[in-house]
């Protein structure tokens, strides 16, 4: 690993670590603002939609600009929407500090572009999921820290002590080396990506298979707190093994061919949400949530498979029109959640199981076995 990844390493390590204080709690420190469940399902979907509506953009930037400005920008308006909820008294302000972090997810399609072009010895596959496995090591530590922190002094503290640790992350991103921008021949020009079918059609597929993975997800802090009677400390060691899983995962699928690991990862957060289901027990939630590491390893999967079917001068835009397509989910899905919350708290997870199955199954006949390098990986 050269030195541009080994600092982009450890300023994502950090952002783990205060991301993961806080991120399993949302949903609950929602509730405590005053947020219902159909509110809070609501509420994640209008985030999910704030992640969504960059990608295209911030990709398209990447290409013209350069990826360091734009991972620089976003790990500043993270940095600003961090304090905004730590200092947030209410509702309504903690929601706009929310909205202005999830917008911050404009950073996947810069961040994935910078890695792929730094990328050297490694395959692209495993490259992207090394780089998302430091993050999740540091994940694996910030919800444990976020428990003992809300249970002694309060979820408010926890927002605060995330914040504090995002400013050595930032710090760390302002050294990152620049790149050159690619290009390509203008005599031959590559095929235009929403004429490209294969893509297309890949993108069509992956938004089907975020969905029915994000399903179980958004809620299940709740129904472990209000229907399994876990508490915050609890929680947030099943976030630590999340956490651990994440990282684990994302390392071991990796080093596979990028289509099996992304139909094992599927698997995996199928169990997710079968354990959860019917499951009993800490043991149980616990290796829920480290199979729920499958869910995390899929995104980088996918988007190796999306770069053998663009030219490297479209690749911030193709990224970002994916990161969009998967990121879709993030706005359907919680409020969908809210709804089936509201009327039967466990009713998610076996439609959520029953969508997974779905979803491997159209993988395993639409997907080619092994995607070579086409002509127009440029």
């Amino acid at each position: 690993m050269n030195s541009a990844l080994l600092l982009l390493s450890a300023a994502l390590f950090t952002w783990g670590i205060g991301e993961g204080m806080f991120i399993y709690f949302q949903p609950l420190y929602l509730q405590q603002l005053g947020a219902n469940p159909l509110l809070i399902g609501s509420i994640l979907g209008a985030a999910g939609l704030a992640m969504t509506v960059a990608h295209i953009p911030a990709g398209y930037l990447s290409d013209k600009v350069g990826r360091r400005p734009m991972l620089r920008a976003a790990w500043l308006f993270g940095l600003v929407a961090a304090w905004v909820m730590a200092s947030a008294r209410t509702l309504t302000v903690f929601v706009a500090g929310l909205l202005l972090y999830s917008f911050t997810a404009f950073v996947v399609s810069p961040l994935n572009s910078y890695v792929t072009a730094a990328s050297k010895k490694w395959s692209i596959g495993r490259t992207l999921t090394t780089i998302s496995a430091m993050y999740n090591f540091g994940a694996v530590i910030g919800p444990f820290v976020g428990g003992l922190l809300g249970d002694a002094l309060g979820l408010r503290s926890v927002y605060l002590a995330a914040a504090s640790v995002f400013i050595v992350s930032t710090a760390v991103i302002f050294f990152l080396p620049p790149q050159p921008l690619d290009g390509h021949d203008p005599g031959s020009p590559p095929a235009k990506l929403l004429l490209n079918g294969r893509y297309l059609g890949f993108l069509a597929l992956s938004f089907f298979v975020m969905f029915a993975m994000f399903l179980p997800q958004p809620l299940t802090p709740n129904f472990l707190q209000n229907v399994r009677g876990l508490s915050l400390s609890q929680i947030g060691q099943l976030g630590s093994l999340g956490g651990f899983g994440n990282a684990l995962l994302s390392l071991t699928l990796g080093r596979l061919e990028a289509y099996l690991g992304f139909v094992l990862g599927q698997v995996f957060t199928g169990l997710f949400a079968l354990l959860i289901w019917r499951g009993e027990g800490m043991w149980l939630f616990g290796l829920a949530y480290f199979l729920l590491g499958g869910y995390r390893a899929t995104r980088p999967l996918a988007i190796a498979q999306v770069r053998t079917l663009v030219h490297k001068s479209q690749m911030g835009l193709a990224y970002g029109l994916s990161e969009t397509v998967n990121s879709l989910p993030a706005v359907l899905a919680p409020p969908l959640a809210g709804y089936l919350y509201t009327s039967d708290p466990a009713s998610i997870y076996p439609l959520g199981l029953i969508l997974i199955i779905l979803g491997v199954i159209l993988t395993l006949f639409f997907v080619p076995r092994r995607q070579g390098k086409a002509a127009v990986n440029g």
